[in-house]
């Protein structure tokens, strides 16, 4: 009996250290999610550095194929956007180096040359990696949520 206590209060010693090093990717990841979204909400478009150097790939909620994105390139740009994140869960995959958050996405946005959406609501998975000491987007999966409506972008 004296060995089981030994043990659980070893494991109590040991857990918040463990859940700590958890817990600042999660923190890290969505100050980021949180980041991004002030970024494209204010500037109407999406922060190039938000991307990996190497590039992502996205299903956007429009439908379609798998879209490449690149910094130089196919970054969203709106005419007018208020889309906020809400409930974001954050798995570590590799603590300090890669994750997954996903969460819902909601708002208001007029993309350039689209119809604008009136009520955008969203699912998002996106897998971030950190590069340079940030963390960067590498996948991102949107999928409309009824009754709202993802983006009426079309595949080009």
């Amino acid at each position: 009996m004296k060995r089981i206590a030994l043990l659980l209060f070893a494991g109590l010693l040991v857990m918040p250290a463990l859940a700590e090093a958890q817990s600042q990717t999660e923190r890290e990841v969505i100050e980021t999610i949180l980041a991004n979204s002030r970024y494209t909400n204010q500037n109407l478009t999406t922060e190039p550095e938000s991307l990996s150097k190497l590039g992502a790939v996205a299903f956007w909620s429009s439908g379609g194929m798998l879209q490449e994105v690149s910094r130089e390139g196919s970054l969203g740009r709106f005419v007018s956007v208020n889309i906020n994140p809400k409930h974001i869960q954050v798995i570590t995959l590799v603590e300090g180096q890669a994750a997954v958050a996903m969460y819902y996405s909601e708002g208001t946005m007029h993309p350039e040359g689209a119809d604008p959406v009136s009520n955008y609501r969203t699912r998002v998975t996106q897998a971030f990696v950190k590069e340079d000491g940030r963390w960067r987007l590498r996948a991102s999966h949107w999928s409309a949520l009824g009754p709202g409506s993802g983006t009426t972008q079309v595949v080009q």
